[in-house]
C-alpha cells in the first residue's frame, strides 16, 4: 500500500509530526514461558477451524486489556494456522488498539488481503479511546481513500474525534457523509451528532437533531443532558430532564447522575434531595457513579451533614468519592472536617491524588496550618507534580494566606510554566500580606513581558493602589483596562471605584459611578464609603436615599459607612434613623456597624445613647473599646474613660495606639498630668506601641495646659522624628494660653514651614500679640496674610428647626426674625452683666475700643443661633446647633477658640474642631479649655472642685447642647441665676 499518498480535504488541519505516530515501529512479542491453562485446552481442539474458545479468550482481553494474554493467544493463532480467520484477525486488531499497541493493530489491518470495515473500525476506536484524535481522524482519511465503506460503529468514533478536538468543519462533513449513506437515522450515530455539536458550542443545532430523532430512548436523553450540562447550562439540563420524566421514559443510573450533576452545579440542595427521592422510587441502585454524583449536589450545596450520610452509605469509597466530600466541606468552609476526612482517607489505604491534595491545600489555608502545609507540599513533590499549575496554584495560595511570601514566591519560582492564574495568586498573596508595592512591582514586571491578564489582576492590583493610594498607578491602570477591553467588566469598575475614592479623587470616582451601566450594592458601598471618609457625609446620606430609590438593600458596611458620616456631620437625628434601619435589616449583630453606632453617638454629644449601645455589643474588641473611651475624653469625661480603659485591661483586652490617644486625652481633660506623663512615658514598655504624632502632641498640650512650657519644649526636642504641625500647633496653643510671646512665635515659624497655607497659624500669633497689647505685631501678620493671600473664613453656626437648616454669621442681620433675635441676645446680656460677667476680649485681634469689642462677641454667630433656637422651640426642647470655628485647622490638630454659649458663652470657653474646611481631622485631639472665667472676681476651671455631670440650661428652661462644653460646678453657676446642672453635653 502506498504511504506518499498526497493529503486530502482534512488532514490539513493537523500537524505534520502526528503522522509519525501512526506507525510505530514492530517488535516481535516476547511470550511469556508459562502456558495458560485456557490455551492448553484449546491445543486439544481441531485444527481444522478455529475453535469458539479463541474468540471469547481475545474479548476477554480486550475487555481487560490484557495485552500479555493477547500476545499469547495471537502466538497461537498463527501456531496452529488460524491466523487467516478474519474473525479472529478483527478481534487481534481491536485488542491491540484497546491495548495502545498501534504498531501491531496496523500491521495486522495492513497485512489484510482486503480492506475490512471492522478492522478499520477497530484502529479508529482504539485510537479515540486513548485519546489520539488527530490519528483516528488520519486514519478515517486514508480508510475513505481505499474505499472501505464506513458503517454505524465508524461514524460514532469519528464523530466523538471531532467533538474532543472540537473541529466542527471535520464534524460537519462526517455528518454529511452519514446522511449520504443512510446512517443519519442511526441512533448511536445519531446522539453522537448531538453531542458533536453541543461540545462545538452549537446547542441550538444539537437540540434540533435530537428533535428530529425517532423513537428517542433515554440514551439520547442522557446524551443531550450531558451537553447541558458540561456547558453550565444546568438549568436547562433539568428543565429536560423533567420533560424526559414527562414523556414516560425512564431514567437509569447514568441519567441519575447527570442530572445530579446539574444539581452540583446549581448548588441546589432541595432539587437534589428530589432526585435523590426518586431514585429511590424508582428503586435505582446507588451505584458508584450516582453514589459519588450526590455527595457532590449536596457538598455543594452547603448540606455537609447530607452529603457525609450518603458518603458513608458508599461501600467502597473511591478516590473520586473522597475528592467530592472533601472538596464541598472546603467549598463552605468546614475546613476542620475537610483535614478530618483526609486523614481518614490516608487511613482507609485510599492514595489521594492532586485534586485531594488541592482541597488539602485549600484547608490548610484557610485555618493558617503552616507545617501541614508544608507536609502535603512534600506529598506533592514525590508525586512529581511540577507540571500541574492547579496544585502549584494551590500551594502558593496556602504558603500566602499563611503569611510566608519566600515560600510562596520559591514556589512560584519553581513552576516551569507560569499562567495567569499563577500571576494572580502571587500578586494576591503580596496584596492579602500587605505588600503593596510589590503587588504592584509585580503586576508591573508582567505588563512589560506581554503575559495575559484579566480582571481578577487588574482588581487586585487596584486593591493594593488604593491601600497606599498611589494615584498614578491608579489613573495608568484605568487606562490600561480601557485599552484592553476590560473596563466594562464589573470587579474592575468597582475596584477602580473603591481606589479613586480611597485616594480622595471622589470626581473621577463619581464619574466612574455615573457611566455604570448597572445598579448594584458594591457600586454604593464604594461611593458612600469614599463620600463618608472624605468628609462629605450629605453626599453620602443622599446616594443612600438614591439606592433606596433602585430598591437596593443595603448591608452592614453601607451602614457603618453612613453612621460615619453622620458622626462627622454631627446629625444626630439622622443617625437615629440608621439605628432604626440598622435593626429592621438585622446589622446589629455585625461588629462594624455595632461600633459605628457608638462613634455616632458619642460624636453627635449622645454619651448615653453610646453608652448603651456599648453595653449591647456581645463581643467587645479593641475598636468597641476604643470608640466609647475615646467617647468620654471628647465629651470631657476623663475619669469615666479612664476607668474604662482599665477595665478594657482587665478583661484582656490590649490596647492600640488610637486607644491610646484616647487616655491622655482623658488625663489632659481630667488635669491627670502624672498619669499621663506615666502612661506616655511607658506606653512602648506596658503596651509595645511607639509614640506616634499623636501622642507627642497629646502629651504636649498636656504639659502646656498644666502651665509646663519648658517640659513641653524639652519633649519637642527629644522626639526621635521630625515634628508635625500637630505637635507644633499644641505647643503653639499652650503659648497662647499662657501669653508667651517667644514660645508662640517659634512654634508659629515652625507651622510657616509645615503649613504655609494654614490660616489658623497667624490667627493664633495674632492672639497672642493682641493679648499683648503689641498692635503694630497684629498688623504685621494681617500684612503677611494679605502678601501670602491666606484668608481667615467668617466662623459660621447652623441650627436645624422642623427639618430646615439655618445659618448664622457674626453680625448677621439677614434672617426675618432678625429683631427677634437680638432682642433675646440682649435679655441674656442684661442678666449676665447683673451676674457681674464680663466677657474675654484681650485675644481679640481688633484694635478698636472694649465696648466694640465686647459689641462683636455679643453679635457671634454662634450666640444667633441659640438665639434663634430660643425663640423658636418650646420651653424645655433641647437646641442642638452646629458651630465652625475656622480659627485654626490642621489634619491632625484640634481648634481652638473661644465661644459664646446663648447668654451663657461668656461663662464656659470651649473648643471645637474645625468642620468644613479641615477634613479628616483627628477626633482624638479635640480638647476642652482650661482657661479663666471672668465674673466679678477671676476664676479658673482648675481651680475649682469640676463636676463630672454638667452643661448649662437657660433661662427659660432649655436644654443648650453646644460644642464639647466644659463642665462647670455650683460655685461657678450660683453666678447666673436659674442655671441648672442637667446630664447631657452635645458635641459636634
Amino acid at each position: 500500500m502506498n504511504k506518499t499518498f498526497p493529503r486530502f480535504w482534512y488532514i490539513s488541519f493537523l500537524p505534520h509530526n502526528t503522522l509519525q505516530r501512526l506507525y510505530v515501529p514492530f517488535k516481535p512479542p516476547t511470550i511469556q514461558t508459562t502456558s495458560l491453562a485456557t490455551i492448553k485446552d484449546s491445543q486439544t481442539t481441531s485444527l481444522t477451524e478455529p475453535p469458539i474458545s479463541y474468540s471469547k479468550l481475545l474479548s476477554l482481553c480486550v475487555a481487560s486489556k490484557s495485552l500479555t494474554l493477547g500476545l499469547g493467544l495471537h502466538a497461537h493463532l498463527i501456531k496452529f494456522g488460524f491466523f487467516g480467520d478474519p474473525s479472529l484477525r478483527n478481534h487481534l486488531v481491536t485488542m491491540y488498539s484497546k491495548c495502545c499497541r498501534f504498531g501491531y493493530a496496523r500491521k495486522l489491518v495492513d497485512e489484510s488481503s482486503e480492506p475490512d470495515v471492522v478492522s478499520w473500525s477497530s484502529l479508529v476506536s482504539g485510537y479515540v479511546q486513548n485519546g489520539f484524535v488527530e490519528e483516528a481522524l488520519l486514519v478515517f482519511n486514508e480508510m475513505c481513500l481505499l474505499g472501505v465503506k464506513c458503517n454505524e460503529f465508524t461514524f460514532p468514533s469519528v464523530l466523538k474525534a471531532c467533538s474532543m478536538k472540537m473541529d466542527l468543519n471535520m464534524g460537519r462533513k462526517v455528518h454529511g457523509m452519514a446522511v449520504v449513506m443512510g446512517f443519519e437515522s442511526d441512533g448511536f450515530v445519531a446522539n453522537t451528532l448531538v453531542v458533536m455539536y453541543a461540545k462545538c458550542g452549537l446547542l441550538d443545532d444539537s437540540r434540533k437533531l435530537f428533535g428530529g430523532i425517532v423513537g428517542r430512548n433515554v440514551v439520547s436523553w442522557n446524551a443531550l443532558f450531558s451537553c447541558y450540562v458540561q456547558s453550565e447550562l444546568c438549568g436547562e439540563a433539568v428543565n429536560l430532564f423533567k420533560e424526559m420524566v414527562s414523556s414516560g421514559i425512564r431514567p437509569n443510573e447514568f441519567s441519575i447522575s447527570i442530572i445530579l450533576n446539574a444539581c452540583a452545579g446549581l448548588q441546589d440542595g432541595s432539587l437534589g434531595r428530589t432526585v435523590h427521592g426518586l431514585m429511590l422510587k424508582m428503586g435505582l441502585d446507588l451505584d458508584q457513579f450516582s453514589a459519588n454524583a450526590l455527595v457532590d449536589t449536596y457538598s455543594k450545596a452547603g448540606e455537609i451533614e447530607n452529603g457525609v450520610a450518603v458518603f458513608q452509605e458508599i461501600a467502597c469509597p473511591d478516590v473520586v468519592s473522597w475528592n467530592a466530600v472533601i472538596a464541598g466541606c472546603v467549598l463552605h468552609d468546614r475546613n476542620d472536617w475537610a483535614l478530618m476526612l483526609f486523614d481518614e482517607m490516608k487511613s482507609s489505604g485510599t492514595c489521594p491524588n492532586m485534586f485531594t491534595l488541592s482541597s488539602a491545600l485549600k484547608a490548610c489555608a484557610a485555618m493558617g496550618f503552616k507545617e501541614l502545609g508544608r507536609q502535603l507540599h512534600s506529598s506533592l513533590i514525590k508525586m512529581d507534580s511540577d507540571s500541574d499549575l492547579f496544585a502549584a496554584v494551590g500551594l502558593i495560595d496556602m504558603y500566602s494566606k499563611c503569611e510566608m511570601m519566600n515560600d510562596a514566591r520559591r514556589a512560584y519560582d519553581s513552576m516551569p510554566k507560569k499562567d495567569v492564574i499563577a500571576w494572580n495568586a502571587l500578586i494576591t498573596g503580596y496584596s492579602q500580606c500587605g505588600d503593596d508595592l510589590e503587588a504592584v512591582s509585580l503586576f508591573s514586571k508582567m505588563y512589560n513581558k506581554d503575559i495575559d491578564f484579566n480582571q481578577t489582576t487588574l482588581s487586585t492590583v487596584l486593591k493594593s493602589v488604593a491601600n497606599f493610594q498611589a494615584i498614578k498607578v491608579c489613573k495608568q491602570i484605568h487606562t490600561i483596562s480601557i485599552k484592553s477591553g476590560i473596563y466594562s467588566d464589573y470587579y474592575v469598575i468597582n475596584s477602580l471605584l473603591d481606589a479613586y475614592g480611597k485616594c480622595n479623587h471622589i470626581n473621577e470616582a463619581s464619574k466612574i459611578f455615573e457611566e455604570r451601566s448597572w445598579e448594584d450594592l458594591v457600586a454604593y458601598t464604594s461611593m458612600i464609603t469614599a463620600y463618608s471618609q472624605y468628609g462629605d457625609g450629605e453626599e453620602a446620606l443622599k446616594l443612600y436615599l438614591q439606592m433606596q430609590d433602585a430598591d437596593i438593600k443595603p448591608d452592614s458596611f453601607i451602614c457603618s459607612s453612613l453612621l460615619n458620616a453622620c458622626a462627622n456631620l454631627s446629625a444626630y437625628e439622622q443617625g437615629k434613623q440608621l439605628h432604626v434601619h440598622a435593626i429592621k435589616f438585622g446589622f446589629m449583630c455585625d461588629i462594624f456597624a455595632s461600633n459605628s453606632l457608638v462613634n455616632m453617638y458619642a460624636k453627635c454629644g449622645s454619651i448615653e445613647d453610646a453608652d448603651r449601645a456599648f453595653s449591647d455589643i456581645p463581643n467587645r474588641g479593641i475598636v468597641s473599646w476604643s470608640a466609647m473611651i475615646g467617647g468620654y475624653a471628647q465629651h470631657g469625661h476623663g475619669k469615666e474613660a479612664l476607668q474604662l480603659f482599665n477595665q478594657m485591661l482587665r478583661d484582656g483586652v490590649p490596647p492600640n495606639h488610637i486607644t491610646l490617644v484616647s487616655v491622655l486625652c482623658a488625663c489632659n481633660h481630667a488635669g491627670l498630668v502624672n498619669e499621663g506623663k506615666r502612661y506616655f512615658e511607658k506606653m512602648e514598655e506596658m503596651f509595645g506601641i511607639k509614640p506616634t504624632q499623636e501622642h507627642y502632641a497629646c502629651m504636649i498640650d498636656l504639659l502646656g495646659r498644666s502651665g509646663k512650657l519648658n517640659e513641653a519644649v524639652e519633649l519637642v526636642d527629644s522626639i526621635p522624628f521630625e515634628a508635625d504641625g500637630s505637635v507644633w500647633g499644641a505647643l503653639l496653643g499652650a503659648a497662647r494660653i499662657h501669653k508667651n510671646i517667644e514660645l508662640g512665635q517659634k512654634a508659629a515659624e515652625k507651622l510657616f514651614d509645615l503649613e504655609p497655607e494654614k490660616s489658623g497659624t497667624h490667627v493664633l500669633l495674632a492672639n497672642i500679640y493682641a493679648s499683648a497689647g503689641m498692635w503694630e505685631n497684629v498688623a504685621k501678620v494681617r500684612k503677611l496674610m494679605k502678601d501670602s493671600k491666606i484668608k481667615k473664613e467668617p466662623g459660621m453656626s447652623w441650627i436645624e428647626i422642623k427639618d430646615k437648616v439655618y445659618t448664622f454669621i457674626v453680625g448677621d442681620r439677614r434672617h426675618s426674625r432678625t429683631d427677634e433675635i437680638y432682642d433675646k441676645l440682649d435679655q441674656l446680656g442684661d442678666l449676665l452683666s447683673k451676674a457681674g460677667y464680663s466677657p474675654i476680649v484681650e485675644i481679640d485681634i481688633h484694635n478698636v475700643k472694649r465696648s466694640e469689642k465686647e459689641k462683636l462677641l455679643y453679635h457671634h454667630s454662634e450666640k444667633l443661633a441659640v438665639a434663634f433656637g430660643l425663640i423658636t422651640t418650646p420651653p424645655g426642647a433641647p437646641i442642638r446647633y452646629l458651630q465652625d470655628a475656622g480659627l485654626y485647622e490642621n489634619q491632625q490638630e484640634a481648634v481652638r477658640r473661644e465661644e459664646v454659649l446663648g447668654g451663657l458663652d461668656q461663662i464656659v470657653k470651649i473648643w471645637v474642631k474645625t468642620i468644613s474646611r479641615a477634613k479628616g481631622l483627628n477626633e482624638q485631639l479635640v480638647q476642652e479649655a482650661n482657661a479663666k472665667i471672668f465674673t466679678s472676681g477671676s476664676y479658673r476651671l482648675g481651680d475649682l472642685d469640676i463636676s463630672q455631670e454638667s452643661v448649662l440650661q437657660n433661662v427659660d428652661g432649655q436644654t443648650v447642647h453646644s460644642l464639647n462644653g466644659c463642665r462647670v460646678t455650683d460655685q461657678v453657676l450660683r453666678l447666673v441665676p436659674n442655671i441648672q446642672v442637667v446630664r447631657k453635653i452635645f458635641d459636634r
